[in-house]
C-alpha cells in the first residue's frame, strides 16, 4: 500500500512549476489530487491527466486564492467530488519585483493578498473539515526570501515572512486537533515566477553564491513537500524545511573566492 493511499490532497497553484511537481509527487504516493489553478486551465487539465495515469483520482478546480469565497467553494467541491481533503498544499503565489523606491501600493498589496492571503484563506477553509476528521496536514510553500534579504524582493519577501509566522502560530493552535502545519522554503529554483532572476549574467552570479553551485529542481522541492505531507513526518509541526543548496548558510553577498 502506498503511503498516501486513501488521502485527498488539494494543491493550489498546481498547474505549473513547483505546484505541478508537487501534484505528481503526491499522486505517485497514492494520493488523489485536486489541482488548484487560476488562469492555466489547459495546463491544469494536463496535470489531472498525468495524475490519473498513475491510478489515482484527480480534478482541476479554478479559484483565485486571494478571494475567500472562491477558496471556500474550491474546498467544498473537492470534498463533494473526491472526499476530504486531508492534505492542503498552499503553493499559489505571484511576484511583482522592484525596488522599494519604485513600488506602488498595488505592488505590495496584490502580492500580499495572493501569497499570504492565499495561505490564510486556504487554511481557514480546510480547518473545520480537518478538525472534524481529527487529522489533517497543511504544507505552506514559503521561500528562503522570508529569512534573508535580496534586492528588489521586499514585497515578495514580506509576504513569505508572513507565511512563516502564520505557519508557527497555526501549528500551535491546530496541534490538539491532530493537524500538522509545516512549511517548505525553496531557494533559487527556476520557474516562470523567478525566470528574470536566474537568467543571463545575473543568474550566473547567483549560482556562484550557492554552495552546491547549482539551482534547485522543482522535483526536489516537491519531494520535501511530500515528506511533510506523509506519515514519515508525523512528529513534525511548526517546522521549516529549507531546500536551497546551502544558499541560506552564506554570509552576505560576498563574492566566492573559489
Amino acid at each position: 500500500m502506498k503511503p498516501l493511499q486513501g488521502k485527498v490532497a488539494l494543491v493550489t497553484g498546481g498547474s505549473r512549476g513547483i505546484g505541478r511537481a508537487i501534484c505528481a509527487a503526491l499522486a505517485a504516493d497514492g494520493a488523489d489530487v485536486a489541482v488548484g489553478y487560476l488562469g492555466s486551465a489547459g495546463a491544469a487539465a494536463q496535470v489531472v491527466e498525468e495524475a490519473c495515469a498513475r491510478g489515482v483520482r484527480a480534478i482541476a478546480v479554478r479559484a483565485d486564492v486571494a478571494e475567500p469565497d472562491q477558496v471556500e467553494a474550491m474546498v467544498r467541491r473537492v470534498g463533494d467530488e473526491l472526499g476530504g481533503p486531508h492534505i492542503l498544499v498552499n503553493n499559489a503565489g505571484i511576484a511583482r519585483d522592484g525596488l522599494v523606491y519604485h513600488l506602488g501600493p498595488d505592488d505590495w498589496l496584490e502580492v500580499m493578498r495572493t501569497n499570504f492571503g492565499g495561505v490564510f484563506n486556504g487554511t481557514k477553509s480546510v480547518l473545520p473539515r480537518f478538525m472534524a476528521q481529527g487529522e489533517g496536514v497543511i504544507v505552506n510553500v514559503s521561500s528562503v526570501m522570508a529569512e534573508r534579504g535580496w534586492i528588489g524582493e521586499s514585497n515578495y519577501a514580506a509576504s513569505k515572512g508572513a507565511i512563516n509566522a502564520f505557519t508557527r502560530c497555526t501549528a500551535m493552535e491546530a496541534a490538539r486537533f491532530g493537524i500538522r502545519v509545516n512549511a517548505v522554503l525553496p531557494g533559487f529554483t527556476p520557474t516562470d515566477l523567478v525566470g528574470g532572476l536566474v537568467d543571463g549574467d545575473s543568474g550566473k552570479s547567483i549560482r556562484k553564491q550557492i554552495p552546491m553551485r547549482r539551482y534547485g529542481e522543482v522535483e526536489q522541492v516537491a519531494s520535501a513537500v511530500r515528506f511533510l505531507a506523509g506519515p514519515e513526518s508525523s512528529y513534525l509541526t511548526g517546522s521549516f524545511v529549507t531546500v536551497d543548496g546551502g544558499a541560506a548558510t552564506a554570509l552576505g553577498l560576498g563574492r566566492p573566492s573559489l
